[in-house]
């Protein structure tokens, strides 16, 4: 439990110039897989992670959205990005890990670019799946660790930087840890390399 709020305070502290040190991926690469994957939202959404609130912008009208953040930092930039895109979304502060909502509450639940920092990826990834309803969308946007053996290696070796700054590891395996959740109906799509991948789950839970 020692690492959630460390995690937390590492957004807090960077969330002034998060925004800033992403702008130059944010411009050329990532603003485009945020309207690809707002396009998909439907009904009752539910959005992980949704820090500065930069897929606010894209989400499509008349959906009935949710968006959370464990930064409190971070969620006051994302609701002050709302009012001026003005954008309808329940935003609160909660932890993936230890979702409040009822078993079966969304329609569709995405993330972009948000298991790299999560303590204990598998059991967030659980609580998606308790949260979705049986037959719904579940569609995650993760840099992950490269099956490239040389770069691979690299990223372990530099993870810790990253990690220590705002707490975001570049090595995570997230498609392991997808079916280590206990998905079973998984597309994997690779964006950028083998390093960007679009991860849909269609939430089966008939087939537990």
């Amino acid at each position: 439990m020692k690492k959630k709020p460390k995690i937390q305070k590492r957004y807090n502290r960077i969330s002034i110039a998060y925004d800033f040190f992403e702008w130059p991926m944010e411009l050329f690469v990532f603003k485009k897989l945020r309207k690809m994957v707002s396009e998909e939202l439907e009904n009752k959404t539910l959005e992980v992670g949704v820090g500065t609130g930069k897929n606010i912008p894209y989400y499509p009208d008349g959906i009935d959205i949710t968006a959370i953040d464990f930064s409190k930092k971070m969620l006051k930039k994302a609701k002050k990005r709302a009012k001026q895109v003005n954008k309808e979304v329940s935003i609160k502060q909660m932890d993936v890990e230890h979702l409040e909502f009822e078993d079966n509450t969304f329609d569709t639940v995405f993330t972009t670019f948000v298991f790299c920092s999560v303590p204990n990826p598998i059991k967030g990834l659980k609580e998606i799946k308790r949260v979705c309803k049986n037959g719904g969308k579940i569609i995650l946007l993760e840099h992950v660790r490269s099956d490239n053996k040389v770069l691979g290696k690299l990223m372990d070796i530099f993870n810790f930087v990253p990690l220590f700054i705002y707490g975001a590891n570049i090595n995570r395996r997230t498609v392991d840890n997808v079916k280590k959740a206990g998905f079973n109906d998984v597309f994997v799509e690779d964006i950028v390399g083998n390093i960007v991948k679009k991860i849909t789950i269609i939430n089966n839970k008939s087939i537990e």
